[in-house]
């Protein structure tokens, strides 16, 4: 019989009675996956896995996923919006619990420097996947907690690949040369090649990611065969990982690399569509393995020490956290759930570990100790979680606070200040975007016309590849937090499809709807819906009219807008013309006919606002 089907049946049978008890019992699916590894592990039943290290190895692509997708939400753009409480919050934690650990090794159980330092930073890492899929699940994205803890695992993830770097300058002077253990084209190579591999193999991601990815996904968009369109991120998930295994690094530190390099990417939100369901579904057959190499052996012979080790740890971590929501002025409930949140040892512990093994920097004791504490305080905390919500935060007489700070406004969704979505991007909705972009009004467009995604993204509109129509997108680009959304897709099959997506899952948008004719147009109103109009060049600079008063503008602003819009338009159409056969000179004349229309708008604006009586 098949091996391989019998173990994914068993994992698969695990994860599905261990999370439906555990989440019964109010304790989350991510302590159900975890003891589910448990009981099937090398130590338990003996279901699974003889090497605890093997099944990492085999399970570790949930992991990969989802620091792929953490990469593709970090968006430079917005990133830098909130560059400084990442920064603040994330330095303070990363340098505060390094400190403290390298101190400890050091000087307290006499390791050499750079070993301590490497301990450090293992220890100072949190789980990114822990701490995720618990604050969706408890409802904590806007609590101060929620949205802290969020902006240290931020900089966690980042601080990674200057980490993975230094770690083998530490070991410099070892003489033993590398030893990866997976066939590694730099075994036997000397430690500082490591270093050199790691910027090597970061440079070559982004230069693909940047020179072939984009081409690559333009080709498959034209093809709008959905199927091909997943196969093609799984490749590129996929190809990443094989690139860092040759290279004998982390396929997941690879990933989240990958992801950074395409955050600003056209179809980065049909990437995450695409990659969603995998990476939630490996993800938590990761937690089951994570569950599974506890190695009880270390543990029953040697309790005291891991026992010890667990509880510094997590307590040092807990203690810097503790400080750092002093120093925030949080709530004294959002401080502790800060602390339990962020004081497990994360994921990318395994990864630095092996690194670490393989230069020699951690010798085979300690790495053991190391796996059986990174895995257990994986276990501990939905416990502590647990026990915080049913008996800490009650005796406090407090409870997470929800209140939104206009600092931390962009860190739970890249969106959160695009009021309008226009899904379709021809004419109709081409004209909408471009009188409301010209009066800057920020849109986020929706098309799945690659080349078109790729022309309007030279002339600087916000605007993405994907399938209007996929729930998945629309979460993706958070549509529960836009204000309106103009349906102008075609067919016009595709845009009712897409009105009755948002009309079912997002019931609090208000949809403006483009309608094909005069019969569609009835089909949208007997549906219920008001704001429908039929389409023709007219008819879109009307609707932008209707959208700038929607915004604020008075009826007068925006019907002189719209005439300036029209007027400004006939006269670029004639300069455009000229430039049709040619496209770079095309793009170019457009990008300057819009900032010349954008500029008047704007003035007009300007002047009759300032003398209202003169232009009226």
């Amino acid at each position: 019989m098949n091996e391989f089907l019998i173990q994914a049946f068993i994992f698969l049978f695990a994860a599905v009675i261990c999370v439906l008890i555990s989440k019964k019992l109010g304790m989350g699916s991510v302590l159900g996956y975890l003891f589910a590894g448990v009981l099937i592990g090398p130590f338990v039943l003996q279901f699974v896995g003889k090497d605890g290290a093997d099944i990492m190895h085999a399970t570790e692509f949930g992991v990969v996923m989802m620091l792929f997708l953490v990469g593709l939400e970090l968006d430079p753009k917005e990133f830098w919006k909130i560059k400084n409480e990442i920064i603040g919050l994330g330095t303070a934690q990363l340098v505060g619990t390094t400190t403290i650990v390298t101190a400890i090794a050091h000087w307290g159980l006499n390791m050499t420097l750079g070993t301590s330092l490497t301990l450090g930073f293992i220890i100072t890492m949190s789980s990114t996947a822990i701490i995720l899929q618990t604050i969706s699940e408890r409802g904590l994205n806007q609590s101060n907690a929620g949205k802290s803890s969020f902006a240290v695992l931020l900089f966690q993830d980042i601080a990674v690949i200057p980490m993975m770097a230094i770690i083998p300058l530490l070991a410099v002077s070892a003489k033993t040369p590398i030893e990866t253990g997976t066939g590694s084209w730099l075994d036997g190579a000397p430690v500082f090649m490591k270093t050199l591999a790691i910027l090597g193999a970061i440079s070559i991601i982004f230069l693909v990611g940047n020179y072939i990815v984009n081409p690559l996904f333009k080709s498959v968009g034209r093809l709008k065969i959905r199927e091909i369109y997943t196969a093609s991120a799984l490749l590129l998930v996929i190809g990443v990982a094989i690139l860092m295994q040759a290279v004998g690094l982390s396929p997941a530190l690879g990933a989240f690399i990958a992801g950074i390099v395409l955050a600003n990417n056209p179809y980065k939100h049909q990437l995450e569509s695409d990659i969603e369901p995998f990476k939630a579904l490996l993800l938590g057959i990761f937690f089951i393995a994570v569950g599974s190499t506890i190695n009880f052996d270390i543990i029953v012979n040697e309790p005291l020490i891991i026992l010890a080790l667990l509880v510094s740890v997590m307590s040092i971590k807990a203690i810097v956290l503790l400080a750092i929501g002093k120093w925030k002025k949080f709530p004294n409930d959002q401080s502790f759930l800060f602390a339990i949140l962020l004081s497990q040892i994360g994921e990318f512990a395994f990864v630095i570990l092996a690194l670490a093994k393989t230069i020699n920097l951690v010798n085979q004791q300690w790495y053991d100790y190391m796996l059986a504490t990174t895995a257990l305080s994986m276990v501990v905390t939905p416990i502590l979680l647990l026990l915080n919500e049913k008996w800490i935060a009650p005796y406090l007489g407090l409870t997470p606070s929800t209140k939104e700070s206009q600092e931390y406004d962009d860190l739970t969704h890249i969106s959160a200040e695009k009021k309008i979505v226009i899904a379709g991007f021809g004419d109709f909705g081409n004209t909408i975007g471009r009188l409301l972009q010209a009066n800057d009004i920020p849109t986020l467009v929706l098309d799945n016309d690659a080349e078109r995604v790729d022309h309007l993204r030279k002339l600087g509109f916000n605007v993405y590849y994907g399938d209007a129509t996929s729930i998945n997108i629309l979460k993706s680009i958070g549509l529960d937090q836009a204000d309106y959304v103009i349906a102008a897709m075609d067919p016009p099959e595709v845009n009712q499809q897409l009105v009755e997506v948002i009309r079912k899952n997002f019931p609090n948008v208000e949809i403006i709807v483009r309608a094909k004719n005069r019969k569609n147009a009835y089909e949208y109103l007997q549906d219920g819906l008001t704001e429908v109009y039929r389409e023709t060049f007219f008819t879109a600079v009307y609707v932008g009219a209707v959208m700038l008063e929607k915004l604020g503008f008075s009826h007068e602003e925006a019907r002189q807008q719209s005439e300036l819009f029209i007027n400004s338009d006939r006269k670029s159409l004639r300069k455009l013309a000229k430039n049709i056969h040619n496209l770079e000179d095309y793009i170019n004349v457009s990008r300057i006919e819009f900032a010349e229309q954008s500029e008047l708008l704007k003035q007009k604006l300007s002047e009759k606002r300032n003398n209202p009586k003169n232009n009226s």
